[in-house]
């Protein structure tokens, strides 16, 4: 049943997606282009169709921060143009869009003043003809993976509300998953694009370090986590997307990607892993999940083994500590880092307790990072002959909202979160691409369940041709308002 936002117990549980009966319809972003460039539709009805939709189901799943509709539609009239053009967008709450406040979901943000200029990841986007119509919501700093603030609503999960809706972000895979839209930006420093995209039954795709633009600091980090993209409904979607990100920046050190159009042609060695040092067990839908993911596989003809990855407790207690690094150099400097205008004493319990980690154990941090860049040998050894790792997005079902509270001591968060979140960061400090598929479904709960690939560097178009075989293999289950 959709839920209908009418008084508050019904908007945070049951399920909720967006009408259909407008000029968005059911179609995903490749469709929505075409229908532009053949002068089927206009940017305006499309701008128009998704802010109603926007606004039909926001009080729901509060997943926007900012609404920029006059601004948007003010664009939408000047008939945009380019690989996209016309294609209505939220961009994630970290990139600066010029005019509107950057909060990075974080109360010590809440009141500093509009961004002047516009980010590299929002610019390439204006290039690309979208409509963007606001900022989308995150945990603060992206530092969980769960979109959960203090002081104000948490973002829910539109195929259940009493659950979340993974981060960090999480406001992209609401809006998309709820069918405001069928694109929106996301970033990934630990699986914060692959995580939302498995709780939300999306397609998120982590590509190889340095594939796209992003933000000025990235490069500076030790070991640079973050990449950006998107998640969507398609995987054409997807594809389409890379393929004119690629137009606009392409990386000489990488493979090209191109536009990859067509399923994959020959048969791969899949090793399937199936637990890790954080999480030594899965739940029972996840398990059942994976098996199935594995048997599909099978009967694509691809071989597929159990291996097990080379990857001990210290890796997680060195990405973790690395992690709380970046929280502390929050702390200590966010006014050069973020913003003049940053406000560290309004910093969660959560992220103070990050920080406090790393202090404490400072003398650590140079040896976690040592060893953390040779984690490009633990892919390398897992994958031995084979050409991807298939394991699960995440170690267990979303939880319900509050389980990663971040008004919960770090020690508290951190047990929680830890097998949750266990096979995502590996692929972000390797730099190698993954992928997550809305492969699996939780009928008990009415939640999906995402398996993720990972690929040697570069190799993501591999991982895309392999996602346009497995979706037209076994289509992906749709949030609609007719289930």
């Amino acid at each position: 049943m959709t839920v209908t936002p009418t008084d508050t117990d019904e908007r945070t549980s049951g399920r909720v997606a967006a009408p259909q009966d407008d000029a968005l319809g059911d179609d995903d972003g490749v469709a929505l282009v075409a229908r532009v460039a053949a002068g089927e539709v206009t940017p305006t009805e499309l701008a128009t169709a998704a802010i109603a939709r926007a606004e039909a189901v926001e009080p729901s799943i509060n997943a926007i921060v900012t609404a920029d509709y006059e601004r948007a539609l003010a664009t939408a009239a000047a008939s945009p143009s380019g690989a996209l053009a016309g294609l209505p967008m939220f961009i994630k709450d970290m990139t600066p869009i010029q005019g509107l406040p950057t909060t990075y979901g974080s109360r010590s943000m809440i009141d500093s003043s509009p961004a002047v200029e516009t980010g590299d990841f929002a610019k390439m986007f204006e290039a690309f003809g979208t409509v963007l119509l606001g900022t989308s919501s995150m945990p603060e700093y992206g530092l969980t993976c769960t979109t959960e603030v203090v002081d104000a609503p948490p973002t829910r999960n539109p195929w259940n509300l009493a659950h979340s809706v993974g981060g960090s972000s999480g406001g992209a895979g609401a809006l998309v998953a709820a069918g405001v839209l069928p694109m929106a930006t996301s970033a990934d420093g630990g699986g914060s694009t692959r995580i939302p995209a498995s709780v939300n039954g999306l397609v998120g795709l982590k590509p190889t370090r340095e594939r796209l633009v992003g933000g000025p600091d990235d490069a500076k980090m030790p070991i640079n986590l973050v990449t950006y993209g998107v998640v969507t409904r398609t995987v054409r979607d997807t594809c389409a997307f890379f393929a004119a990100a690629e137009g606009y920046h392409h990386n000489n050190r990488l493979p090209p990607m191109g536009l990859v159009d067509r399923p994959l042609d020959r048969p791969l060695r899949i090793g399937v892993v199936d637990s890790s040092p954080a999480n030594s067990t899965l739940d029972g839908p996840t398990h059942a999940a994976l098996a199935a993911t594995g048997d599909l596989l099978a009967s694509l003809g691809h071989s597929v083994e159990s291996v097990a990855l080379p990857v001990d407790g210290s890796f997680t207690d060195d990405f973790v500590l690395y992690w709380a690094s970046a929280a502390l150099s929050l702390q200590l400097g966010g006014k050069k880092l973020i913003h003049p205008e940053f406000q560290a004493d309004r910093l969660t319990p959560f992220t103070q307790g990050l920080a406090h980690h790393a202090k404490r154990h400072a003398w650590r941090i140079p040896g976690a990072i040592r060893r953390l860049r040779k984690a490009s040998a633990m892919i390398e050894q897992g994958l031995g002959r084979n050409d991807l790792l298939l394991s699960p997005t995440m170690g267990h079902l979303t939880p319900e909202i509050g389980h990663l509270s971040l008004e919960l001591s770090f020690d508290e968060h951190m047990e929680r979160m830890a097998p949750w979140a266990a096979f995502t960061p590996l692929a972000n400090v390797t730099g190698t691409p993954a992928l997550s598929l809305p492969l699996g479904h939780d009928e008990d709960h009415n939640l999906p369940i995402g398996m993720h690939f990972m690929a040697r560097f570069g190799q993501d178009r591999l991982l895309l041709e392999l996602a346009l075989q497995l979706e037209a293999a076994q289509p992906f289950r749709r949030n609609t308002p007719d289930d």
